[in-house]
């Protein structure tokens, strides 16, 4: 599956975005998606997940309560929700998709199979 990230930008503390993830084929129900995001000289860390049927979701405590993870199968997308946003969320949003999820490597980057380019979230004070 490919996909392909888009929404980000530039917005004041405080402020929302909503970042989606579209992708292509018939096989976006059949994965896992998550959000990632890294910022420049760290790690890419865990932002939210969300099972296939959007029955389950999973977030870092770092964004509980602030952000929220979605997805439409009509559309194959996911989207990030993101309220009350802080200095520290500035970074570059990727998307990805987890074919073998079982509930326990939802937060491991290697575990991904297809990412999408990234999107510049940057929040300014």
């Amino acid at each position: 599956v490919q996909l392909q990230a888009s929404g980000g930008g530039l917005v004041q503390a405080g402020g929302s975005l909503r970042l989606s993830c579209a992708a292509d084929g018939r096989t976006f129900a059949t994965y896992y998606m998550g959000w990632f995001r890294q910022a420049p000289g760290k790690e890419r860390d865990f932002v939210a997940g969300i099972t296939r049927s959007g029955g389950r979701t999973n977030y870092a405590d770092f964004v509980k309560g602030r952000f929220t993870i979605s997805r439409d199968r009509t559309k194959s997308t996911v989207y990030l929700e993101m309220k009350s946003l802080e200095l520290e969320d500035t970074a570059v949003y990727y998307c990805a998709a987890l074919r073998a999820y079982n509930g326990r490597n939802y937060d491991v980057p290697k575990e991904y199979n297809n990412w999408g380019q990234g999107t510049q979230v940057t929040v300014s004070s």
